[in-house]
Order: C-alpha cells, then structure tokens, then sequence
C-alpha cells in the first residue's frame, strides 16, 4: 500500500487530495479537501492572478490540515508527494510546487510534479477505475477545451484538437457577463437554460463547416454573436429573455464538443470516452454527450461533479499512476512551468 499526497494549485482553488494505491493499481480515495477564492474574484469577472497567490498561501497548511484529519492519516503516513506544475497561472503554480516539495523534503519521501489536465482525465479513475487503452477525453474547463487521445494515462497523451480561442468555461463566462449573471458563468447560465428554450436563437456553431478543422473549436464567435443579439435587442428597447439566451447558447456550446468529441471517436475507432474538466458538470453536455455516445455505440464516463473541478484528489491519482508506472520523481530543482503541454504527464 503506497499513499499519495496530491496538492493542486493551478488557479483558484487551493486542492489537497490524498489516495492509497493498492498492490493490484487500485486506487482508493481518502481526502479530498478544497478551498476556493472564487468570491475574491467575482467582483473582477475573473481569477486576478496576485489574489489567487495570496489565497493559496493562506489556505495551503489549513487545507493540508483538513485532508489529514479526513484520512485519518498523520504526515509521517505519506509515501510520495504529487503536485501540479503546469499548466496554470504561474504565481498559483509556484506556491503549490514550493509547498510540495517542502512537504517531499520534510518528509524525505519522493516528489512528482505532474500536469494538470492529465490530472483531470486521471480523475475519472477514482471514480470508474482504470482507463481502457486507448481512450478519448474531452477536457472541458475554464481554460482549456481539448481532445485528447490517452494511449497510457501515466505517460502518453495526445492532443488531437484543441480550441483556436476561447476555451468553453471562458465564453460562459463572457456570456454571464452580457446577460447580467453572476460569475463564475458556468452554474448561473446553467440553471437559467432549464427554463428557457434551446431552439429559440439560431446561435452559430463555430469550425463545423466542410472546410474548417475536424477536432478543432472555436466560440469567439458564439460569444460575439450573443452579445451583438442582446446589444440589438436592448438598443431596440426590448427586454432580453436571458432564460432563451442562455439556453440557445449553452445549446449551441453542447452541440459542438459532443458532435466534434463522437466523431473524433469514431474516426480514431476508440470505444471508450472521459468527459473532465469544470464543464463536464454541466447538464445538457453531459445529457447530449450520453445521448449521442449511446447512438455511437461509446462508453461515456463522466466523473461527479466535484471531481470535475479543481482538486487535489485528481492531482494524487495522477501521482499514483505515475509511481504505478515506474515513473522517476522529480528533482527538488522542479518549478511551475505555466505553458507545460498535455503531452508531458511528469516533469
């Protein structure tokens, strides 16, 4: 039995997760506890990078606490130390790399410094066990919306399609912005949509013309579009039911990773899809998603919602299929690196 440390601190929340590898790679998840900045944030309509540093500074050692006294675990219990190192904002990243490898050094135990979106696709294993090889995931969060063909989660993954722009989460919130909800964008628009109409705006769906990029995405446009709707609108002197809005966007978002997400599974003759990331909890993409995998013959795997976002339990369950793997630690020299692609699982 080998026990894992993860700390997550990419953006806005500070995440200490800790799991217990068993000797046949199963993975038991024993804390999970996290601290969020979120309303520091919402009176700017987004993460304020120097806010977010200092947050996680003062939540680290009281979340660490927390997530010890959850496992019933003492310090001295740990056996290796897994931390985000990127990608992310880089100020966050730091406070997160110096504390794990305060904790590795202390404890004089290994330290792996890991990525952090194959830390969200590593999270579905907490939950449906282990990884089909290979599988599709589709990272959906507030900075990033990838496709991603995950031959051996510990160590090879590929990016297939990505978005040329705006990435999903950060057009939600833009969207909020224009139809006066609150931010984070994402729950509000969500809750709003259940009450309005997906067909009541013909929004555009963007890159799925003949000749644009297969995998690709793109919602610079979408977003354009509904503030240009709602800007006609008000000029008109008409009132704007955000209720159709939101539920024509998040439509017109939802038909294009599940359409883009089946398809790339089907022409890469992949059987098995992960949907991750902070956006994986929304309904209607996770309700199209298993409606268009069930017509696909896919599997869907979607973790609940609080693996989803930010934690520090995806952090120590891609630390556990690292040490898995056979993987050599990182050097105590590790820093943040905030543009670290998907492609390297551990530094």
């Amino acid at each position: 039995m080998t026990v894992i440390l993860g700390i997550e601190s990419s953006c806005d929340e500070t995440g200490v997760g800790i799991v217990r590898l068993g000797s046949g790679g199963a993975l038991e998840l024993l804390a999970d506890e996290v601290a969020s900045s979120v309303e520091q944030h919402a009176r700017f309509g987004g993460v304020v990078p120097e806010v977010a540093s200092r947050a996680h500074l003062e939540a680290m050692v009281p979340t660490m606490k927390r997530a010890l006294a959850s496992a019933d675990l003492e310090l001295s219990d740990v056996d290796a130390v897994a931390v985000t190192c990127g990608p992310g904002l880089a100020g966050a990243l730091l406070v997160g790399v110096s504390a794990a490898k305060a904790y590795a050094a202390a404890l004089d135990v290994p330290l792996y410094g890991v990525n952090h979106l194959a830390g969200h696709v590593a999270a579905d294993t907490l939950q449906h066990g282990p990884l089909p090889s290979p599988c599709l995931a589709l990272l959906v969060s507030g900075g990033h919306t990838q496709l991603l063909l995950v031959d051996d989660l510990a160590g090879k993954i590929t990016e297939v399609g990505s978005t040329i722009d705006d990435a999903a989460g950060e057009a939600y919130d833009k969207v909020a912005r224009v139809i006066g909800l609150p931010y984070p964008g994402g729950p509000p628009i969500d809750r709003a949509a259940a009450r309005g109409n997906p067909c009541a705006i013909a929004f555009p769906r963007g890159l799925t013309g003949p000749r644009d990029p297969k995998f690709d995405f793109s919602f610079s446009g979408l977003k354009t579009a509904v503030a240009r709707w709602v800007e006609a609108r008000e000029r008109d002197g008409e009132e704007v039911p955000v209720a159709d809005v939101a539920a024509s966007f998040q439509e017109a978002v939802a038909d294009v990773l599940t359409a883009k997400a089946v398809r790339a599974a089907g022409e890469l003759g992949i059987g098995t899809m992960v949907i991750s990331g902070g956006v994986a909890a929304n309904s209607r993409l996770s309700a199209l998603a298993a409606q268009r995998c069930a017509e696909a013959g896919i599997t869907l795997r979607v973790p609940r919602p609080r693996l989803c976002t930010d934690n520090g339990a995806m952090i120590a369950a891609l630390g556990a299929h690292v040490v898995a793997a056979g993987v050599a630690p990182s050097s105590f020299e590790l820093s943040a690196d905030p543009a670290l692609p998907v492609g390297t699982v551990s530094v």
